[in-house]
């Protein structure tokens, strides 16, 4: 004998256990936008103040500011210079990971790789990029090069470092088991160690994306026409200070997107390694 399914009183769907999670999700969703929107209210009210104290030329309001950025805006150069920085910083960062993961994989996994290129990476990873800005246009001259090669230098190091740590701080008892399993030094590789340091580089790409920033304005104030480092050192020479915030602010708003990115990228396609960003 089948029982037949009883209709619900309100006849209604019933609420599926999605619904108040989603409608939870929502509201965090909400409040977080709020949160975040208030806190820029609550920096823009402090920077009016501020700058109400002072001169243009010292310190220009945020509508002062305004106004230069869409000056800058008008005749192109301000969509030109983030242009700029924006290709020199993602084809330098994206080399640095695609050199800088699979050595910091062979270093964490291979101890005598490791002893051999340790002192060469303990070495230069503490020397600052802008050491390095002379050289690299006496070497590579001033076109994109340059740029390309410091960020790259920038990247690398923090890339490896960060997926040395995540190989090593893999569970041994994991390694064991796939060895048991008959997996051999390359299916471990892929199965095992990979996953399980994921987290690890999604750290290092991020903390190398900061570092890019920093190291991209140095080489541009010194060798660019294009780039907002290089729009930050032309408005020095003329005196407008408005124009040098545009340019910080477009560098973190800048900044800001660009990790929004990566986290995006890291939950949803890295979602079968749990990732946690």
């Amino acid at each position: 004998m089948t029982v037949a399914e009883q209709p619900s009183r309100t006849g209604g769907a019933e609420p599926t256990p999605d619904r108040p999670r989603r409608g939870l999700r929502d509201r965090l969703s909400l409040d977080t936008i709020g949160l975040f929107g208030l806190s820029i209210l609550l920096g823009l009210g402090v920077w009016q103040l501020a700058s109400m104290q002072y001169t243009a030329t010292f310190l220009p309001s945020p509508a002062e500011t305004w106004a230069g950025a869409r000056e800058l805006a008008e005749d192109g150069t301000l969509l030109a210079s983030v242009i700029a920085s924006s290709r020199r910083i993602l084809v330098g960062w994206g080399l640095g990971l695609l050199v800088g993961i699979p050595v910091g994989l062979v270093m964490g996994r291979f101890s005598l790789v490791r002893r051999l290129l340790d002192p060469y990476i303990e070495f230069f990873r503490f020397i600052p990029p802008i050491a390095f800005v002379t050289l690299a246009v006496i070497w590579l001259g001033v076109g994109e090069a340059s740029k390309v090669v410091l960020i790259f230098y920038t990247t690398v190091f923090i890339v490896t470092l960060n997926t040395i740590a995540g190989v090593l701080a893999v569970d041994e008892g994991k390694l064991r088991a796939a060895a048991s399993l008959g997996a051999n030094r390359v299916q471990t590789m892929i199965s095992v160690i990979v996953p399980a340091s994921v987290p690890y580089m999604v750290t290092g790409a991020r903390l190398a994306m900061g570092n890019s920033f920093l190291t991209i304005v140095s080489a541009e104030i010194v060798a660019a026409q294009e780039g907002l480092g290089a729009l930050i050192w032309t408005s020095r020479n003329y005196g407008r200070t408005e124009w040098v915030f545009v340019g910080i602010v477009a560098l973190g708003i800048l900044g800001f997107l660009f990790d929004r990115v990566i986290r995006w990228a890291s939950r949803r396609f890295l979602r079968r390694y749990a990732v946690t960003v």
